[in-house]
C-alpha cells in the first residue's frame, strides 16, 4: 500500500511540475483545404501499413514462440530425470538457446516493420 501511495504522490508531483500545453485548434479553412489531401495520402499508404502490421505480427509470433521455448529447460530437466536422458538433453539445449533467439527477434522487430524479413 505504501508503494502505491508513493507512486501516486510522485505522479501528482510530475503532473503539477510539468503541465500539459493548451490545445490549439486549426482554423476551419486550413482544415478544409488539407482534409482531401490527407485522405488521398492515407489511401496511398494503406497497403504499406497493412504489410508492416502483418510483418510485425509475424515477428511478434516468433517472439512468443521463443518465450514458450524457454519453458523447455525445466521440462527437459524433468525428462532427463524420469525419462530418456538424450531427449531431455535436447529439450534443455533448445530451451537454453531460446533467450538468445528472443533477443535476436526483438532486435529484428524494427527491421520487420520496414519489410526486411530475415529467417532466423
Amino acid at each position: 500500500m505504501r508503494r502505491f501511495i508513493t507512486i501516486c504522490l510522485l505522479a501528482a508531483f510530475v503532473v503539477t511540475c510539468f503541465p500539459m500545453p493548451e490545445a490549439e485548434a486549426l482554423d476551419p479553412i486550413t482544415l478544409a483545404i488539407l482534409a482531401p489531401i490527407a485522405v488521398k495520402a492515407a489511401e496511398k499508404s494503406a497497403p504499406y501499413i497493412y504489410r508492416s502490421v502483418y510483418n510485425a505480427g509475424r515477428c511478434l509470433f516468433r517472439m512468443g514462440k521463443d518465450v514458450c521455448r524457454m519453458f523447455l529447460v525445466p521440462y527437459g530437466l524433468g525428462y532427463m530425470c524420469f525419462g530418456s536422458f538424450r531427449r531431455g538433453l535436447v529439450y534443455v539445449i533448445r530451451g537454453a538457446i531460446a533467450p538468445g533467439m528472443l533477443i535476436l527477434h526483438t532486435l529484428m522487430l524494427p527491421l520487420s516493420l520496414i519489410g526486411l524479413d530475415v529467417n532466423i
